[in-house]
């Protein structure tokens, strides 16, 4: 069959798909799998096999890009301690575990090859965690899911090409540790640089088509370079996205912004699909060559069930650890801080003789981060992780498409290769029918569903009044030297997306004061945006009604841009 009509076929199989399996009840992760096997039996569908470099070089930059321009970077922030106790410390576990016990399940096989197999199966997968967010669960969760399956990739990579080295020679923890933190700093440095000159380069382009063009290539730009130095990819993929989206509000202007955000949805859209759509065309392949291998199917079911179970226990014997972590930070910062931050001992600080010799900006700055540290405080205590959210949080670690293609980067010389290919297929297939198919009925069972639409309806209110106070300072600095007819309509319209459109009077005056209006105007929503972006840094608000309310800026730009 001819490539082009596969990949049409393959992108209206995906939108099928997808439509549908809301209204079945399933998830459409598990839908595509089963989708790709069907597919592959098809007559004239050839037999697939993708190169994993396509996977983890061209596929995963540009879906971890896409979710992390979206991460909350204060959220983020929060949780980084746990995120990354998901992501470094329950590899390293669930890999060393596993690999002890491959090492005594599977003939031929050493304890490195084994760790090898483990680094392959303990990294959930970036595209899995679709299924959590369609789930009603607390944003924090889902915050903890999507940085946890944006960093492990990374760690298991990492700890792949290790184990894959001391196969054949020498290698000590203390050098895999080594080669671990190298990797992780010099890729965050690299994607702090990458991340910053696009915004540079791109805040002087000025076309949203040239603009989202030059965004497409950011998250190649860079994991390459990163890869080239020894660094992780990936990594660098994710702080690059995570500073694009933190400064993009800054530095973007709205019609970017708007572009971007559509394109990129659409381009992540297709690629989730397709990867789940090629593991199942690739699944009946890899079962034909651990047929011909001579492989034992008994082998195989032991091997995997030994897996899913030390991935399951390690996860949850972590996540009981983290909610007891959590609970007692939580006490031991309300504690400490709620002293240090009393209003009455803040203002003496600011008070006092050294304060008054700082600058007014060394004072905001002080100012914001006790602002920031009040907001963390309430966030904790209003955000607790219950033991129903541990549940959620143990029985959402799905695998996808990082193991399936970690999997195919095992050495072809490699002792029982496709018995270690298919139980990675196993397993990333088990986790996506047994948990992903059950996940939603978890979710309604422990009663872990996030009701918190009245909560963010009260969020946007408070928002939208210190927005309208931002605009009624300005239009009050101005009014002076403005017409009174243009101070009266931006008055009328000082709501950041409420529709910007001239109700003056027309004639002789109509040009004047219409330019008058749009520089009024312009500075209003500039003034605004600020404010929001301040009460972003400090942590005040939900980051969702933070969201929200840049999108109701971003309207009235768009509309002050289209007003003639």
């Amino acid at each position: 069959m001819d490539l082009t009509l596969l990949a049409i076929l393959g992108v209206l199989v995906i939108v099928a798909v997808s439509g549908l399996s809301p209204k079945l009840g399933i998830a459409a992760p598990l839908s595509l799998v089963v989708a790709g096997v069907g597919l592959s039996y098809l007559p004239g569908v050839p037999a697939f096999e993708i190169e994993p470099e396509v996977i983890l070089a061209g596929v995963l930059p540009p879906l971890l890009y896409a979710a992390a321009v979206n991460m909350p970077v204060v959220d983020f922030r929060r949780d980084l301690k746990s995120i990354g106790g998901l992501s470094v410390f329950v590899v390293i576990a669930s890999s060393v575990l596993c690999g002890l016990a491959f090492d005594r399940l599977i003939p031929g096989i050493g304890l490195a090859e084994g760790i090898a197999l483990g680094a392959v199966l303990s990294p959930t997968d970036a595209v899995a965690t679709s299924i959590v967010k369609r789930t009603g669960v607390a944003p924090r969760l889902v915050t903890l899911l999507d940085g946890e399956s944006m960093l492990n990739d990374a760690s298991a990579l990492v700890l792949l090409r290790s184990a894959i080295a001391a196969t054949g020679t020498g290698v000590s923890i203390w050098g895999v540790a080594g080669d671990f933190v190298k990797a992780v700093a010099l890729a965050v440095l690299l994607g702090l640089l990458i991340g910053f000159i696009s915004l540079a380069v791109r805040r002087r382009v000025h076309d949203a088509t040239l603009n989202t063009a030059i965004s497409f290539v950011v998250p190649f730009a860079a994991y390459t370079p990163a890869e080239h130095v020894g660094a992780s990819g990936l990594v660098a993929v994710v702080v690059t996205g995570l500073v694009t989206g933190y400064w993009g509000q800054k530095y973007l202007r709205p019609q970017d912004r708007r572009a971007e955000d559509l394109n990129w949805r659409t381009i992540a859209f297709l690629l989730e699909g397709g990867v789940f759509l090629l593991v199942g065309l690739e699944a009946p392949g890899l079962v034909d060559d651990f047929r011909t291998d001579g492989g034992a199917w008994n082998r195989l079911a032991l091997v995997t069930v030994t897996a899913l179970a030390i991935l399951l226990v390690v996860r949850a014997a972590f996540v009981v650890y983290l909610l007891l972590d959590l609970r007692h930070d939580r006490q031991q910062a309300t504690a400490g801080r709620a002293s240090r931050l009393d209003p009455e001992n803040v203002r003496l600080l600011l008070e006092s003789p050294r304060a008054r010799r700082m600058s007014e900006r060394r004072r905001k700055a002080i100012q914001q981060m006790v602002a920031r540290n009040q907001a963390d405080i309430a966030f904790y205590e209003r955000e607790k992780l219950t033991g129903r959210d541990g549940g959620v949080l143990v029985w959402a670690g799905m695998r996808g498409s990082v193991t399936l293609a970690a999997a195919q980067t095992l050495p072809a010389a490699t002792d029982q290769r496709p018995l270690l290919v298919l139980v990675a297929l196993a397993v990333a297939v088990s986790t996506l029918v047994i948990q992903g198919g059950t996940l939603a009925w978890l979710v309604r069972r422990l009663g872990a569903e996030a009701d918190r639409e009245q909560i963010r309806r009260a969020e946007i209110a408070s928002l939208a009044h210190l927005v309208l106070e931002v605009a009624a300072a300005r239009i009050a600095e101005e009014e002076p030297g403005l017409d009174a007819v243009v101070v009266a309509q931006a008055r009328a319209q000082s709501a950041p997306d409420k529709f910007t459109r001239w109700a003056g009077p027309d004639g002789e005056e109509r040009d004047r004061r219409l330019d008058s209006y749009r520089a009024l105007r312009q500075s209003v929503l500039s003034d605004q945006r600020d404010a929001l972006i301040e009460a972003r840094a400090e942590g005040r608000y939900d980051s969702a009604a933070i969201a929200e309310m840049l999108r109701r800026v971003d309207s009235g730009e768009l509309s002050l841009a289209a007003l003639e």
